[in-house]
């Protein structure tokens, strides 16, 4: 059916804007909504499988739509233009920076077209004249002509470009096999360098199962990550300085220091994103560039640079050491100390990298330091999957390997044996543009799987809508709700597919450390506010609004004071404070008048007096913007802005936020004892991981690619727009059977523009 009654008010579907069909869904799921014909409860369907339609609560009745009354085109205009205010019908208002964004009608959910045809092509014919081969093909673990020649090739350097998918786990650990078994390699001279433990773990318990291996052979592998096994060095040369007790493990001892640091530049906890300064301070350490070396490019950096050197010279004093200092340290150990440089070089003759395109400056710096004499060293990794720019990484160190490392031998493993040929000749369409790449195209290996979707919602709650409802469907038909992922650029686009989510019986699961929405320190922020209309005399909301108004914390204190000296609420309170600035005493006198106001208004018209009226924005574009070039304050505003349209008062709001950050600590315990769950995650946390079906929101220019590369784009840097596009890549080379891309019409309140990532893959 396409029409529906709310109240007296005729909806058709037929005519009706993409921009209301959030609110017309929530309508029906309140029960306001009644059928054309036999006026029983309907609700809306808002799906990526079909258009929206409506249909009857109980499943039961079907009415017949040749009945429907006519339609009801003027009611239909006033409704849309018009809402009801104490009793008037006025004009809906639109502030005047709002950005108009243009009524459109649903758009129809598209398949990728045009992709090559798959042709079958069979792997397995390999020729081989290694008996050990031969044995672990007799017993079902077979390799491609490819894979073939990559475990055949272990001397000198070789670069193995593994894409996604190429099955790189089975090539070094059977070249690992391989020389072990056939050419009587010594196993304490092999060094196999995984970036996570758990890799590591899984590399020998293959090899445990692969014939001809004994476990003393396995054991004397040197294999770990690279902070383990160079920790070990480190211990065994320096044990007093490398004391267990002295690692700082945790981030709050970290942010502990810095922000002690910090108070000697009257930097506030609730300004300054401390926990942002330790990522750039860690950037720095792993691209060895120490305090010294630091020529600041803006305040941010000089800021940071400060906390840099108090940070290393606190640890220092106090005889501490953090996990970036375990390289750093060993990599001194080695530039500084001849005798223990041979010492390495003599014991290791074979080195076999792991994930070779996450490596950063100091790893690639050790592994050149030991395996300069010898020169066998295997590079296993694919430029097309470096997304870890922000910890030092960067595809560079494979595009100039061969520089490096004279006479490298270079595979290629392009066949693709975990996603289906549409959506493997999909993300070489994607990935193509890159202009800084060695050139490859990946071969999918089977074709069971549909084209990759496209669909087109109006906003973030309507593509939140319509994938929970396609999740729905698809669970209510038997798939198994661990074959899917929700993919997105950062945790805050996560915010209304996990609201939805919550309010469903699907089990899911999220990042161990995804914060809540509600709890970042911009909305926060903001919603203070609303406490405050709502309670004046709330502590923490006092507290969470002093930055906004440029007060340090301590005035907190003084208004404690003035609140009990006057007999007065805090909020009242706060207009007596005196700072010395007459402009600033002034807007602290109409302060609470102002902040009353807001509760007597819907919370997205509170919300854009708190930003404008009450100095948000200010606020904003001078302390909130610091930090995180992913994740700006400026972005937090828009969301909250965007989560806020769904209430129409404060309390609704508040309370609202307060289940979603309770419901985050909930769904975080559920999440280690769930054993088939939807995974909500970042793309760059699924890297080295597949699903069945996955979702990949927010594919417009400024989510993906994200703002700040176009920003440097736009100066004429394309490295960080490149890295947003191989982020692209390794989200869809995670999906094995479905592909699901959401393209939105409006992104945080504004038009939004395709990602320019799907050039060629959307139909006009």
């Amino acid at each position: 059916m396409k029409k529906a009654f709310k109240q007296d008010i005729l909806i058709d579907l037929e005519i009706y804007s993409n921009e209301g069909l959030q609110a017309v869904y929530d309508d029906g799921q309140n029960d306001l909504l009644t059928c054309s014909v036999c006026r029983q409860n309907v609700k809306l369907y808002l799906g990526i499988s079909q258009g929206p339609y409506f249909f009857h609560s109980n499943h039961t009745k079907d009415c017949n739509e040749s009945q429907e009354v006519p339609n009801s085109y003027d009611e239909l205009a006033e409704e849309e233009a018009y809402i009801e205010r104490n009793g008037f019908r006025i004009p809906k208002s639109r502030t005047i920076t709002q950005t108009a964004v243009k009524k459109t009608a649903w758009k129809q959910t598209s398949i990728i077209t045009d992709n090559p045809p798959f042709i079958s092509v069979d792997q397995n014919n390999r020729v081989s004249s290694s008996p050990y081969l031969d044995q672990l093909s007799a017993s079902g673990i077979t390799l491609d002509a490819q894979q073939t020649e990559a475990v055949s090739a272990f001397e000198g350097p070789v670069l193995v470009l593994s894409g996604a998918g190429s099955g790189k786990t089975r090539v070094l650990t059977i070249r690992t096999a391989l020389m072990l078994t056939e050419y009587n390699i010594d196993p304490k001279s092999i060094m196999l360098v995984t970036f996570t433990a758990k890799a590591s773990r899984e590399m020998k318990d293959r090899l445990t199962n692969y014939p001809g291996l004994s476990p003393q052979q396995i054991n004397s592998l040197v294999c770990g990550t690279f902070h383990s096994i160079f920790y070990r060095i480190l211990m065994f040369h320096e044990p007093r300085k490398w004391t267990r007790e002295s690692l700082l493990k945790r981030e709050w001892e970290k942010e502990q220091i810095i922000k002690l640091a910090g108070k000697e530049k009257n930097l506030d906890e609730k300004e300054f994103a401390f926990d942002s300064a330790l990522q750039q301070i860690g950037l720095w350490k792993n691209s060895l560039v120490f305090p010294a070396d630091i020529k600041p490019e803006d305040d941010w950096e000089e800021k940071c640079a400060f906390l840099y050197t108090r940070y290393e010279q606190y640890k220092q004093q106090h005889n501490k050491y953090d996990f970036d200092d375990m390289l750093i340290g060993c990599y001194l150990l080695l530039k500084n100390n001849d005798e223990v440089l041979e010492h390495y070089r003599s014991r290791f003759k074979y080195f076999l990298i792991d994930e070779f395109q996450d490596i950063n400056t100091v790893q690639y710096e050790l592994i050149k330091l030991l395996s300069s004499a010898v020169r066998n060293i295997c590079a296993v990794g694919d430029d097309d999957q470096s997304i870890y720019a922000f910890r030092g990484s960067s595809p560079e160190f494979i595009l100039n390997f061969e520089k490096d490392f004279p006479g490298t031998r270079v595979i290629k493993l392009t066949n693709n044996y975990r996603s289906s040929h549409e959506i493997v000749s999909t993300a070489n369409r994607i990935i193509k543009r890159n202009k800084n790449r060695l050139e490859k195209k990946m071969t999918a290996q089977h074709n069971n799987g549909a084209p990759p979707v496209l669909f087109f919602p109006y906003d973030e709650e309507q593509e939140a809508t319509m994938i929970v409802t396609d999740l729905k469907e698809r669970i209510a038909r038997g798939e198994n709700p661990s074959d899917f992922a929700i993919l997105y650029r950062t945790h805050s686009m996560s915010r209304a597919i996990f609201e939805r989510l919550a309010h469903s019986n699907l089990p899911f699961a999220i990042d161990q450390d995804a914060e809540s929405f509600y709890s970042r320190r911009i909305v926060k922020g903001m919603l203070a506010f609303l406490k405050l209309s709502l309670n004046p005399e709330d502590p923490e909301a006092i507290a969470d609004i002093l930055p906004s108004l440029f007060l340090k914390q301590s005035v907190l204190q003084q208004v404690k004071a003035q609140s009990i000296l006057n007999d007065c609420s805090m909020l009242s309170a706060l207009s007596e404070v005196k700072t010395g600035f007459a402009f600033q005493e002034k807007k602290l006198k109409m302060l609470p008048d102002q902040v009353r106001r807001l509760k007597d208004v819907t919370p997205s018209i509170a919300l854009e007096m708190i930003e404008k009226d009450l100095g948000f924005q200010d606020f904003v574009k001078k302390r909130g913007n610091e930090g995180s070039l992913a994740e700006k304050g400026s972005d937090d505003v828009r969301d909250l802005k965007v989560a806020a349209r769904r209430f129409q008062t404060a309390q609704e709001l508040l309370d609202h936020a307060d289940h979603m950050r309770a419901m985050n600590l909930e769904v975080k315990k559920l999440s280690k004892h769930f054993q088939e769950a939807i995974q909500l995650t970042t793309i760059h946390r699924s890297k080295g991981l597949e699903y069945g079906k996955v979702y990949i929101v927010g594919n417009v220019d400024g989510s993906l690619p994200h703002d700040y590369s176009l920003d440097s784009y736009r100066k004429g840097d394309s490295t960080p727009l490149e890295e947003e596009r191989r982020l692209l890549y390794v989200a869809a080379t995670r999906a094995k059977d479905e592909l699901l891309l959401s393209v939105p019409e409006t992104r945080r309140g504004k038009t939004a523009a395709p990602s320019r990532f799907l050039q060629g893959l959307i139909k006009k």
